[in-house]
């Protein structure tokens, strides 16, 4: 399980070391990959694989099925981290999650996702003015 959040930064060629407390979550396998809300996501092999699991039962005729698949399976790829714990992170997400030379690893229960610094810090402000919104969309999933 992956909680907590943890800055690090980038060096000049694209690598971050990920933090040891979820590095030992990370099996051969884990896949990083573009997210939603402006992140990636980085499962490790197991979650990864149930995913999967369940994207190849989704009908090929449901658009929105297919443009999800296609999100997260266009640009996903295997993680290597080095004996430092550092991995490198493809020049095609850190485009597509602008990510800059200060990212954020944040706990996302099954899941890491990485996060620019200050894209993260306007998100989570974002959240904490819709908290009433999100409370009463809980409830009614009985959470």
């Amino acid at each position: 399980m992956f909680i907590g959040t943890y800055y690090h930064s980038l060096d000049e060629k694209h690598r971050v070391a990920i933090p040891k407390s979820f590095r030992t979550e990370l099996t051969p396998g884990s896949v990083i990959t573009y997210g939603l809300d402006g992140c990636l996501f980085l499962f490790p092999s197991d979650s990864w694989n149930r995913l999967v699991e369940k994207l190849q039962t989704l009908p090929l005729t449901s658009k929105p099925a297919r443009d999800f698949l296609r999100l997260l399976t266009y640009h996903a790829s295997l993680v290597d981290a080095d004996q430092l714990g550092r991995t490198l992170l493809p020049a095609n997400l850190l485009e597509l999650a602008h990510l800059t030379k200060e990212i954020v690893f944040a706990g996302a229960l099954s899941r890491v996702e990485i996060w620019d610094k200050a894209r993260y810090h306007t998100y989570v402000e974002s959240l904490s003015s819709k908290a009433g919104e999100l409370e009463e969309a809980l409830s009614e999933l009985g959470i």
